[in-house]
């Protein structure tokens, strides 16, 4: 009677499972490097220029000081942290030009604002047909609406959202800032900082308040499914009828 092969009962390495390798930090570091100088080939010479800058001051010093080895331990940490520094902006400018002009990138930036502020996923008012969007947030400033589309073919779609917030929460500042590249509008790598160059006029608790009737306001509207393009929706025609 021939013996049976159990090999392929039995896992691998005693039935465990491989872990996925964890990503290191300086893994995370190389991969934004790629992608920074793949679309500004410039940053590698920027931030060699500015760590030799740093670590020239601490020859210099260290010369000056007679402790040239000494500053040179010392200045070494400051000139990598100083090429951190200038791919880390170098960066945050490559990321904004490629959100810039896509639907949906001023939500997008709006995201990294960690506190004080909230955006909801979803845009408040949309048109189908040209693809303009207004999205609203809600803060100690009162609430803002960000607009995505020409200045012009935008005006309808804030001027009724602006009544209708009137209407539930009168006397609340509303504050409209155009995303655009046009005569008055704002650029998506500077929409963070005018958000939260706004100034405070809400209380802790108006603020509460402000939120518990956007969000009543918020529970009367359609919402729009996860996963779906709201710019490809169609109307149900049977469930219509």
């Amino acid at each position: 009677m021939a013996r049976k092969n159990t090999s392929a009962d039995v896992p691998a390495e005693g039935g465990k499972q491989k872990k996925p390798k964890k990503v290191r930090w300086y893994h995370q570091v190389h991969q934004v490097y790629k992608l920074t100088v793949q679309h500004d080939p410039a940053t590698r010479w920027w931030i060699l220029g500015w760590a030799a800058i740093v670590l020239a001051v601490a020859v210099v010093v260290g010369l000056l000081i007679n402790q040239l080895i000494y500053l040179v331990i010392v200045g070494l940490p400051f000139a990598v942290l100083a090429g951190m520094f200038v791919l880390a902006r170098r960066a945050e400018k490559v990321q904004y030009g490629l959100l810039d002009g896509q639907k949906g990138a001023s939500r997008a930036v709006l995201n990294t604002i960690r506190r004080g502020w909230s955006f909801p996923e979803e845009p408040v008012a949309m048109d189908p047909k040209t693809q303009d969007l207004v999205f609203r947030g809600v803060g100690r400033p009162g609430v803002v609406l960000i607009t995505e589309g020409p200045a012009k073919r935008v005006e309808r779609m804030v001027d009724k959202e602006q009544r209708r917030l009137q209407r539930i929460l009168p006397g609340v500042p509303v504050t409209v800032i155009q995303v655009g590249h046009e005569e008055g509008q704002v650029p998506v790598a500077k929409l963070v900082r005018t958000v939260q160059k706004l100034k405070p006029k809400l209380t802790k608790a108006e603020l509460g308040e402000v939120n518990k009737r956007l969000m009543a306001l918020g529970q009367m509207r359609l919402p729009i499914p996860k996963g779906v393009d709201p710019m490809r929706a169609r109307p149900d025609r049977r469930g219509m009828r």
